[in-house]
């Protein structure tokens, strides 16, 4: 089966937008994987379509309501749908590489988009909603994220790159940020490819891109360096 993606919101317009394009533009040409999208405003039901109301106890904003939402999910992911439903939220869990690849393995994904304030707790807890964040920042609403993770996903589905390699050596995929990357011409701006890089001693080449790697790791996301040291029992004395 494959990946299927269905998206709630309220601008359907804005996929598969990107998504459309190169790499996922053609696996979804190929049906390597595909997409449709719910307007949560057509399971409105009062003569305006409202979506939303005030938040119980006052406050700035207006909250998603939660019998509307409830509906277009239920419209979405029918009887026993096995796809994980998925809210973007950025108090979720951190969306991360580990996660990409367990989507992308998997059947799809029913992915909330909220708006306004938020969305009522009630439908997130009674339709198992879990909910996923790609940074500690705020956007406008779910749908740049959800085009975001699905990105990321549709990248690691069987068929979709020619070259698997390049996924292996990308950062995350080995706790590490990736290496840096040279091309021709040799000389740029009085600034040359090091001279590993054209020994053609493969060995060589592995262990300066890994110590570069470990490098770039330690200096910039120290977090993953330490996680990564305590994984391989590197001593740092």
């Amino acid at each position: 089966m494959a990946f299927k993606a269905t998206i709630l919101t309220l601008y359907p317009d804005m996929f598969p937008g990107p998504l459309g394009h190169s790499l996922s533009g053609r696996a979804l040409d190929n049906g390597l994987w595909s997409h449709e999208t719910v307007q949560i405003r057509d399971f409105a039901a009062d003569k305006h379509r409202s979506v939303d109301d005030t938040p119980a106890g006052g406050g700035a904003g207006m909250v998603l309501r939660a019998d509307v939402l409830a509906k277009a999910i239920d419209a979405a992911a029918i009887g026993s749908d096995p796809r994980p439903r998925l809210l973007m939220s950025p108090r979720g869990k951190p969306f991360d590489q580990k996660m990409a690849h367990e989507l992308a393995t998997g059947p799809g994904a029913v992915i909330v988009c909220g708006r306004f304030e938020g969305i009522d707790q009630r439908v997130i807890d009674a339709r198992g909603l879990q909910e996923v964040s790609i940074g500690d920042y705020i956007l406008s609403g779910g749908e740049i994220a959800a085009l975001t993770m699905l990105d990321s996903v549709i990248r690691l589905i069987p068929g979709v790159m020619g070259n698997m390699e390049s996924a292996d050596t990308e950062s995350f995929e080995n706790g590490l940020l990736e290496h840096p990357h040279y091309t021709r011409p040799v000389d740029f701006e009085g600034m040359t490819i090091p001279d590993v890089l054209t020994s053609g001693n493969h060995k060589l080449i592995h262990e300066w891109r890994l110590a570069q790697a470990e490098r770039l790791t330690r200096e910039r996301r120290p977090d993953l360096w330490d996680a990564y040291v305590g994984d391989h029992d590197i001593d740092v004395d």
